[in-house]
């Protein structure tokens, strides 16, 4: 096989090999929340208040991303915080937002639907 023939392969296989990451990590943060539960975990949802009254995990904060800096100030530093959006997009935005601010104990949770 050249390189020429494997072409139109290279592409699809690489974004199935990303979504098949992408699970398996989002998988093993969902058998950590339990953990994290225990230690007094607060989960925050990163979206929109629109789309967080759509539909969000029972006790979850809404703090939207555009206001999580200033609404940073509400959360516990020594707690763990578990963060989550629609897709792990924005929640991995945020992850890198609390961490700047001396947050240390921080997870992406990615889809809120992962941390029922």
């Amino acid at each position: 096989m050249t390189l020429e023939t494997m072409q139109p392969y290279i592409l699809p296989a690489g974004a199935v090999a990303f979504l098949v990451f992408r699970y398996f990590r989002f998988k093993a943060v969902r058998g950590k929340l339990p953990g994290l539960a225990a230690e007094g975990a607060v989960i925050v949802d990163v979206r929109s208040p629109a789309e967080f009254a759509a539909g969000s995990r029972p006790g979850s904060i809404n703090i939207p991303l555009d206001m999580l800096a200033k609404g940073a100030a509400k959360l516990d530093k020594t707690k763990p915080v578990v963060l989550c959006c629609a897709s792990g997009a924005r929640s991995g935005i945020a992850v890198g937002i609390l961490k700047g601010l001396g947050f240390r104990n921080v997870t992406n949770a990615g889809p809120w639907q992962n941390t029922l």
